[in-house]
């Protein structure tokens, strides 16, 4: 799957794991949320259908790496409409290690990506940080169960077993 990763440019570059991504050339990096692709789904925490196995079909995945406050003013930008939010999982980076739903954009490309069976790829991703294959084995039972689920529905499902929201 192609990975892109819309950066505003925000944060320290060094520590940035999206720019990381695109340094070792994993994604591509979009400076425009115009050049998000049309057949990219794009992991937004505003989105309102959780991903699944049933947006298997798309062919680019793309991050947002910016503010929450500087998501909401491009989300209307963005034109594929095929925004996506990852169910609930637990950081491993060393800035937010154990938080739910705290994730780096590396970790939630790396989340998308084995939820819609594309796990190498998945593993590739995390395996450009040290504390990345720690994602996996935190969240490796969540992750199994989502990659199962053929709809959103059934995805906020599992998630409602594990986690009382």
């Amino acid at each position: 799957m192609n990975l892109f990763i819309y950066t505003a440019r925000q944060c320290n570059p060094k520590a940035c794991t999206g720019a990381k991504l695109g340094r070792l050339g994993v994604a591509k990096i979009l400076t425009s949320p115009a050049k998000i692709p049309k057949n990219s789904i794009v992991l937004s925490p505003f989105a309102e259908r959780v991903i699944s196995k049933a947006d298997a079909g798309y062919r680019g995945l793309t991050g947002l790496d910016c503010s929450w406050e500087h998501a909401r003013e491009i989300i209307p930008l963005i034109k594929t409409g095929h925004e996506r939010i990852l169910p609930v999982l637990i950081a491993a980076n060393p800035v937010n290690y154990g938080k739910p739903t705290k994730l780096t954009t590396a970790e939630a490309m790396a989340a998308a990506l084995y939820i819609l069976g594309h796990r190498e790829q998945s593993k590739l991703v995390l395996s450009k940080f040290k504390w990345g294959p720690q994602f996996t084995g935190l969240n490796e039972n969540l992750l199994n169960d989502y990659r199962e689920c053929q709809s959103s529905d059934e995805v906020l499902a599992v998630q409602k077993e594990y986690f009382d929201l």
